[in-house]
């Protein structure tokens, strides 16, 4: 028989063993935490992790997130412009579902469910920082665009394509006689219903970083979805910290000034928009400089990004975070940006502007350092980290799947005004022309070859530059092409 002392060692001994099973079991069906980052006009080549990038660049800590995951290197954003894109990315839909022009301003209905309200739904605490932008409603707190109204519950940043880099203070916002332009905007930042001054010596990318940070470190009882939207490499790109500025060789340019009377393109002498048009054009920056700025911008944008996997780590956060880095459109022709071996680039259709560069890690859960061809959208984010989050979509007009069971043989369709393009395999028809917005493109953009609306088709698979044009020599491929994207539009006319 078992004395006393054995026998209490005993229940001790299956206590421990009890509750060590069910603390490992628990562990196991835990939700991870979710943090997305969202870069702003990053070129295709311009991504380290890739083979083929660009000498000149240096992205260790997106490099980090690569080693530590699955980089994608046939990513598609919805659309070649950061409005309809971060709409598409945010609802897992393709935008156009609702807005019938493929505009810049999709907005977002009210019976369209963002990726936050799914997660804040499954119990997650939710934050968004950074930018903010469905194409309208902007600089408004009571709408629908606005984030707290559409699943987080925190927000800090701005509601509009751009802002400047440096001036976030109420005084410089009281100075200028605009401060609240659709890209040329100033002032203090957007703080749930209010607003945060910062001085006009904090930068902008080191603010959205140490706000992320201190959220990080904040007391949270349930895992959070944080939202990282940097600006960074949009235009202004000049406005970067001095140190990258010494590193890159590159002369400073003076930051805005209200009560200076330089004026742009008849716009109002000591307006905003008058520095922001000026500065935004090659012509006041010329190639070479305006590539060293971004080049500046891309490096400090990168060091934040470091800093917020140091703080994961340091939080013991690191193994239980899911982690989704995605630019929300190809390099822009005006900053700088290369989108080698792609054509053309931000405001079309051509791979230039919506194939983009994506990775994601989730130790544990997704391939480390596995590079993955086969292309995706960022309509799958959504499908993505819902599944991760035990959560069942029944809404069938989602478009994505998950990121980690691609299907190389599904249809992407996209419109953009009055040019489209469809995907199936490694052929890509499109009627799109050549669009660069304002000014002329840097010396780094890549000419398409055609500037039209006709329709072109290329083999991808061997021609990701799209040099070849198909559409003549294989008509039977083109109309395979363009009924695929009609059925696409004929079964997804839906009404919202």
């Amino acid at each position: 028989m078992m004395n006393q002392f054995t026998k209490l060692l005993l229940v001790i001994i299956l206590s421990a063993n009890f509750f060590g099973c069910s603390q490992k079991t628990s562990n196991q069906n835990e939700k991870p935490n979710v943090l997305l980052i969202i870069v702003d006009d990053q070129g295709y080549a311009d991504f380290e992790p890739f083979e083929n990038h660009s000498p000149e660049i240096s992205t260790p800590n997106m490099n980090r997130l690569a080693e530590a995951g699955t980089v994608f290197t046939e990513a598609y954003t919805t659309a070649p412009v950061c409005s309809p894109s971060r709409a598409g990315l945010m609802t897992g839909k393709n935008q156009f579902r609702w807005d019938e022009k493929a505009s810049w301003g999709p907005g977002l209905p009210d019976n369209v469910k963002t990726i936050a309200e799914y997660l804040k739904e499954a119990g997650y605490t939710t934050a968004r920082i950074g930018k903010a932008d469905f194409g309208t409603n902007y600089h408004k707190f009571d709408v629908r665009e606005y984030p707290l109204n559409h699943g987080y519950d925190y927000f800090l940043g701005f509601s509009a394509h751009a802002h400047d880099y440096w001036l976030t203070s109420e005084e410089i916002a009281d100075r200028t006689p605009d401060p609240n332009g659709t890209s040329a905007h100033l002032g203090p930042l957007m703080e749930n219903k209010g607003y945060k001054s910062y001085p006009d010596d904090e930068y902008l990318t080191d603010i959205f970083t140490n706000e992320a940070i201190k959220y990080l470190k904040s007391e949270k009882d349930a895992p959070f979805f944080l939202t990282l939207a940097y600006n960074s490499v949009h235009h202004i790109i000049h406005e970067v910290p001095q140190k990258y500025l010494d590193k890159y060789q590159v002369e400073p340019i003076h930051n805005y000034e209200p009560d200076s009377m330089e004026t742009f393109n008849n716009q109002k002498p000591g307006s905003y928009s008058a520095y922001y048009e000026k500065y935004t054009r090659l012509g006041a920056i010329q190639d070479e400089d305006m590539r060293k700025f971004y080049l500046a911008n891309l490096d400090c944008l990168d060091d934040n990004i470091g800093r917020v996997l140091d703080a994961l780590n340091e939080q013991g956060l690191d193994q239980e975070t899911m982690i989704i880095f995605v630019s929300d459109n190809g390099g822009s022709p005006l900053t700088g940006a290369k989108n080698a071996p792609l054509s053309a680039g931000k405001y079309s259709l051509w791979e230039g502007g919506i194939r983009v560069p994506m990775a994601i890690s989730w130790p544990g859960k997704v391939k480390a350092g596995k590079v993955e061809t086969n292309y995706v959208s960022t309509t799958d984010i959504l499908p993505t980290i819902s599944n991760a989050a035990g959560i069942e979509l029944t809404d069938e007009t989602i478009d994505g799947i998950d990121l980690l069971h691609p299907n190389q043989d599904r249809v992407l369709v996209w419109r953009w005004g009055n040019t489209w393009a469809v995907r199936k395999g490694n052929w890509k028809l499109t009627n799109t022309n050549e669009q660069w917005g304002k000014g002329r493109p840097s010396d780094f953009y890549i000419k398409p070859i055609s500037d039209d609306l006709s329709l072109k088709l290329f083999n991808l698979s061997d021609d990701p530059g799209e040099r070849d044009n198909l559409a003549l020599t294989m008509p039977e491929k083109v109309k395979e092409l363009e009924n695929a994207y009609n059925n696409w539009l004929e079964e997804n006319s839906r009404k919202y």
